[in-house]
């Protein structure tokens, strides 16, 4: 997995500066979880690094790559595409980085929208993203979610979903569908 690392952080010199700063953040944050819930921190650490692979593309260009790649993109993807860009960034670490580990490849491909039955590994990385400290000091009320999460990543998941989904609702956005049946799928185990 170390080579995969070394791989990856050359990759990520390719991003802009802004987007290597947050992967550095979303890491810190994912790797302080994963020690908190005795999760693999190099699968963790992977993920959390590989997540925006794709984030700094264009909405055209992630249609187009999604497209060149035979991904299946469904009626909120091609309306949001920005959504796209964690399936192509998991596909970049499989190809680029000889990434083949389900529960890495999961938490990539999924750390937008979150999946139902998502694996711990996956609940990690899609929490630090959203939990990273810049985007806590930008929204307030994410600091009780982040409380959550160093307790419980399945409560502060559908803590997040929910919020989200609210905010979402009232602006009048699309929910992905993924991230309607994660939130059942957590809060029906909760």
């Amino acid at each position: 997995m170390q080579d995969s690392i070394t791989q990856l952080k050359e990759l990520i010199q390719a991003l802009p500066q802004g987007l290597q700063a947050h992967l550095a953040r979303t890491r810190d944050l994912a790797l302080e979880l994963a020690s908190s819930h005795t999760l693999p921190t190099d699968k963790v650490e992977l993920a959390a690094l590989g997540h925006d692979l794709a984030r700094a593309h264009t909405q055209e260009a992630l249609l187009r790559e999604a497209g060149s790649l035979g991904l299946e993109i469904n009626h909120v993807e091609k309306h949001v595409p920005l959504l796209l860009h964690g399936p192509i960034a998991a596909t970049f670490l499989n190809r680029d980085c000889g990434v083949v580990d389900p529960e890495v490849l999961e938490a990539v491909r999924y750390h937008s929208t979150a999946i139902a039955g998502m694996k711990p590994v996956g609940l990690v990385v899609f929490l630090a993203d959203k939990l990273e400290p810049q985007k806590v000091k930008r929204s307030i009320g994410l600091q009780g979610i982040l409380a959550t999460a160093r307790h419980s990543l399945e409560h502060a998941t559908v803590d997040y979903l929910t919020t989200m989904m609210i905010n979402l609702l009232k602006s009048g956005k699309l929910l992905h569908p993924a991230s309607i049946k994660a939130r059942n799928d957590f809060l029906s185990r909760l």
